[in-house]
Order: structure tokens, then sequence, then C-alpha cells
């Protein structure tokens, strides 16, 4: 077969797959061999960036990483001795344009958006860490520039790629539970401190490029507290934990439900200063009915919050998982992932069909080369997926009830979120062109 003729041949089979073909930086799809391995750039190397990056080795050619701690790129270096090292995205990005063909963001949230959306628009698959990013627009933007590039995505929520999730979301639509008119969602989290006023600045350490790492977020002062790990208590660079981990959580309700575009979102928690998240929340969204469900509502908590012990009758309550309410019966998820769960009440498991995962991050690598699209791809799942976590944040910052339309993401009745909603970066990085 030609190379010509192989790459109309791949074009149609994602197609009628499904999928989103990589014309321009797919360098599988120009080569003769469909084995040829994918090269990947690295953006964070550190905490999820470890695994991210190891994977990355895995499933084809690592060939540069950038971190803006010097350390942990050193780290990583020994595993990817012929990869490039940079600390800034925007250098390595521009200068290996030509030379990769995939990127790995795994950052602090408020660097997920302006980091895949440079490798987007050069026309790069793009695995971007959970939550897609930080504010609701950065969400709205990157699906955009995916579809609009065609370049295979998806949002590190493994869950997604769970049978047990899939298996759970296709028992659910199939009308067993009866009309659902609640959900609830839990978690464990924050393991990191919030709550709490700025740290006292300090001297950066020389590993540390700090002005790097606040991106394109507004200058402050470097002090212990924020990198590597407790930035995502901090409003400016983290999404708290709803942010965190509902991405996960909501993972299964969200499948199960098509939850896109509550019409409201308002919440109740310990208080904040508009520095750092509050200590725990309960959050509540209200959701439209849909050709295939009713309206629904769905609750949030976290900081040790919990929903009533009563709704699970003589099951034990996780420390985290999602709980769906029907008339006829309850989904009960244990744990962060939607892997395990069972149903509660006089109902019985039906068969249902699914499809299977070859596994995350290998889900993601056929997509690169022509496969259907990974599940949790930015423009059908994961950036709607996004959107509806962060109406809760807005909820915490405006401590009232927020009208939510969706279509035109704009609250009607509290405008003063529209920073939150659509943020303004720093001089030097870049959000819309």
């Amino acid at each position: 077969m030609s190379r010509s003729s192989r790459r109309t041949f791949l074009q149609t089979s994602a197609v009628a797959a499904g999928g989103f073909f990589v014309a321009n930086s797919l360098r599988a799809a120009d080569s003769d061999s469909p084995n040829e391995k994918v090269r990947f750039a690295c953006i964070g190397v550190g905490g999820k960036g470890d695994s991210d990056s190891a994977d990355a080795g895995k499933h084809g050619d690592v060939v540069a990483i950038c971190d803006i701690d010097e350390q942990r790129l050193d780290k990583a270096a020994a595993s990817f001795k012929d990869a490039k090292k940079f600390v800034d995205f925007r250098q390595m990005l521009e200068e290996m344009r030509d030379s990769i063909d995939a990127v790995t963001v795994s950052t602090p949230d408020h660097t997920h958006a302006p980091a895949a959306l440079m490798a987007m628009r050069l026309g790069k698959a793009v695995y971007c860490q959970k939550p897609m990013t930080h504010s609701i627009y950065e969400a709205r933007l990157m699906a955009q520039v995916a579809r609009e590039k065609g370049v295979a995505t998806q949002m590190g929520n493994q869950g997604t790629s769970e049978s047990g999730l899939r298996k759970a979301a296709a028992t659910v639509k199939t009308g067993v539970l009866g009309d659902v008119s609640e959900v609830h969602v839990w978690t464990n989290r924050p393991i990191w401190p919030q709550g709490g006023p700025r740290p006292e600045p300090s001297e950066c350490p020389a590993h540390v490029k700090w002005d790097l790492w606040l991106g394109p977020a507004a200058s402050r002062p470097y002090a212990k507290g924020y990198h590597p790990f407790a930035w995502r208590g901090w409003w400016d660079f983290g999404t708290g934990a709803l942010g965190d981990m509902a991405c996960h959580t909501v993972n299964l309700p969200y499948a199960a439900l098509d939850l896109h575009g509550p019409v409201s979102v308002e919440a109740e928690h310990s208080g904040h200063n508009q520095e750092s998240y509050p200590k725990w929340s309960i959050i509540k969204f209200e959701f439209p009915a849909t050709d295939k469900r009713k309206a629904l509502t769905m609750y949030w908590y976290d900081g040790g919050k919990r929903p009533p012990k009563e709704l699970f009758g003589d099951a034990k309550l996780d420390q985290a998982g999602s709980l769906i309410v029907g008339t006829k019966g309850k989904l009960y998820s244990p744990g962060d992932y939607g892997a395990g769960w069972d149903l509660l009440g006089d109902v019985n498991k039906p068969e249902v069909e699914f499809t299977q995962s070859p596994g995350h991050f290998t889900e993601w690598v056929e997509a690169i080369k022509g496969g259907p699209a990974a599940m949790s791809n930015f423009p059908e799942y994961s950036g709607g997926l996004t959107e509806t976590i962060l109406l809760g944040n807005l909820a915490l910052w405006a401590g009232k009830k927020v009208e939510w339309d969706a279509q035109n993401m704009k609250s009607p009745n509290c405008p003063e979120l529209e920073p939150l909603i659509k943020p303004v970066y720093r001089s030097g990085w870049t959000l819309d062109v």
C-alpha cells in the first residue's frame, strides 16, 4: 500500500469509528509502517507527570521533557536519556514542533490550558491531566480547538476506561433505577491546607523557575506551600477539592446521565478569603430535563461532609464515592473511579453491552494512530465534564445561588464572576489567538 493510499485508509477508518485523525501531526500516518513509534513531549515530569511520562515511554519515544523544577527535570532525564530538556514549554514546543507528534500536560491546573492550547494549535495530540482546565472558558476553548484541529485528545480521569464504570453507565441508561432524581458525590479531599492566608514570602530555591511556574497567573512572591503539591488549595493555581477529585468521582454519574449544563449552582461552606478554597463545602447543582431523563439535582461533599446515611440502607458509606437515586432503586459506587458498584433496593442487574477499553493511555495512543477517539476526549466528553465541575467553584466564590446560561457561558445574576469564568492571562502568555 502506498503512503497516500494508507493515509486515505486511516482517515476513512477513523471517521467510520468516530475518531479524530491527526492529519498534520501524526508521523505514523505518513509512514509505510503502521507500527512506527509516536514521538512524545512531556510537560511536567514530577508528581503525576512521573507516571504520565512513564506511560509515554511505554507507548513510544519521549524526545523532549519540560519542568520548571530542574531537580525533577534531571531525575526524569535519567529515564529518558535521549530527550531534550527544557524549563519553558513554550520554547520546547516551538523548537521541537517538527520533531513531536503528541504532548502530555501534567502541570498545576492553571497552566493546563496554555500548554495544551499551544500544542493543539501546532497540530499535536494532547493528553492533559484532570481537571482539564482552571476555568470554564478554557475548557470550552480547548474543546473547540481540539475539534478544529482534529487532534486526538484525552483527559487523565482514568476511571473513564474502567469496565466497571462503563458497565454502570450502561446499566443506568436501561432505566433500571426508574426516574433519577438525585446524585450524591463525595470525597476525602482536601488532604492539603485550605482556608488560610497566603504563606509568607521566602527565598525561591535555585532549581525552581518561579516566574515560569506562575505562568499566566498574576505575579506574586515565591513562598513555601505552593510548589510542588499544596498549590491545589489556592484559587490562582488550583481548583480545590472539587477540581482535584470530581473529574474522577462525578465521572460515573456524568457518563450515565449526561450531566451537562446545570441551570444553577449554590454552595454552603466553611468560608474563605478569596485566596484559598474553604476547608469544607456542600455544593448543589440543578440540571434541567433532557430527552432521556427528568430534571435532577446533584450534591457534592468535601472536607469531611457526607450524604445522609439513611440513603444507603445497610451499605457501608465509603470515604469517597457516588450514589445515583432513582424511583425504583439506587446505584452505589464506593471509591474514586467508579470501577466497583452495586444496585441497592429490589432491583436486579440487567445484561448490558459496552465497549471495553484497552487501557486509558493506550486508548489515546490508538486514537493518535487513527483509531476511535478516546472516550474522555476534549470535544465530546471531558470538556463538558470539566465545565460542569468548575461551576461549583463559581458558587463557592459568589456566596449565593449562581444562575447559569451554559450556551453563552454567563451567569445572568452574577456578572461579577466573569473574571473567574474567562481569565485574563499575564503578559507573555496566550489564551485566545
